[in-house]
């Protein structure tokens, strides 16, 4: 039986990507066992994914060094005797681990010059894989194998008893219409669509008949709170009131999201929801909801797409100019209960 080792990028969206990857190494080799090393916060995604063995714990801050420790982590790892390690992060420091446990195979896109590191270090042409689920799916194959397209779409799905046990958990009723709002996005403030906006769009969705849920992490709450406070009592903010699994449980009870180029806007799309997806200082040409449900709605200003945290320019036009007037042309016309 082959094993392999999976180092998974640090960020939620991404492991969502990492599906179809995982995906084609189980249809290359029937018996392989796949082990992912993840940040703790990815952990109840990761183990929702049939292709997913184990999850071992990744307590690398993201950005940290810590040589020593990877070090040591790695010379544990050792006696799994992985066949492969499949190194996704283009870091460095991520390649180490697989390093120092002795991996045979070391496979990952050469990144920031980690040759030795790895030795089946692959140039990335990003012109021929302009998509993240593309170049993660591309390290399935053998070196100079282009991939099949198109590329599968990730896919999650949820039973009914988990969906029943998160609505009876959360006293929420699932017979009137879901809007799911997901105003959060790790990254930074420039990729969130302003929360006056939400809160607008928000009362729009109520005279339609919806009932909203606002999801997130604790991060999230504070602004959660202020679009409930503006003119949205009826609204339920589950922000940092659930874990991921039931976060997950409860998107896929939506009939709409609302989402920013979040982890959530991929897991919203996994699960394959009607979905309005607001992209600001991010590009849907590198990481777009893989999703036939999903739209895209962004402005195609000269500053964006400028990847950066936060407004570079400081005017923030790329979310400011896409009103909630714009966003709601998008949203399907539901009759007013009598």
């Amino acid at each position: 039986m082959k094993k392999i080792l999976i180092i998974a990028p640090s960020w939620v969206g991404d492991c969502v990507l990492m599906q179809p990857m995982l995906h084609r190494l189980t249809q290359r080799h029937p018996e392989v066992q796949l082990d992912v090393l993840a940040p703790s916060w990815t952990e109840k995604l990761l183990r929702q994914l049939p292709e997913v063995n184990e999850v071992i714990d990744n307590p690398f801050a993201h950005g940290a060094f810590r040589f020593t420790e990877r070090r040591d982590l790695g010379k544990r790892l050792r006696a799994a005797n992985y066949d492969q390690a499949i190194v996704l992060p283009n870091s460095w420091k991520s390649a180490l681990i697989p390093y120092f446990a002795d991996i045979p195979l070391r496979t990952g896109f050469v990144g920031e010059m980690r040759y030795g590191l790895l030795n089946d270090a692959r140039k990335l042409d990003k012109k021929k894989l302009p998509l993240m689920v593309e170049r993660f799916s591309q390290l399935a194959e053998e070196k100079h194998k282009d991939i099949s397209r198109p590329v599968p779409t990730p896919h999650l799905q949820v039973n009914d008893a988990r969906r029943a046990q998160a609505l009876e958990k959360f006293k929420l009723d699932s017979h009137q219409p879901i809007a799911v709002f997901c105003p959060g996005a790790e990254y930074g403030p420039a990729k969130r669509w302003p929360l006056q906006y939400y809160a607008e769009l928000a009362q729009k969705l109520r005279a339609q008949g919806y009932v909203v849920w606002l999801i997130g992490s604790p991060k999230d709450k504070e602004v959660a709170d202020k679009i409930v406070a503006l003119g949205n009592p009826q609204a339920v903010n589950l922000c940092g009131t659930t874990d991921l699994d039931e976060a997950i449980a409860l998107i896929s009870c939506a009939d709409l999201v609302i989402s920013n180029d979040s982890g959530l806007m991929h897991i919203a799309a996994a699960l394959d929801r009607q979905m309005l997806a607001i992209f600001g200082s991010s590009s849907p040409q590198f990481t777009p909801p893989l999703s036939s449900k999903a739209q895209v709605l962004k402005l195609d200003l000269p500053c964006s797409p400028c990847f950066k945290r936060v407004c570079p320019l400081g005017h923030f036009n790329c979310m400011m100019q896409l009103t909630p007037q714009e966003v709601g042309r998008h949203i399907p016309i539901r009759q007013v209960p009598s």
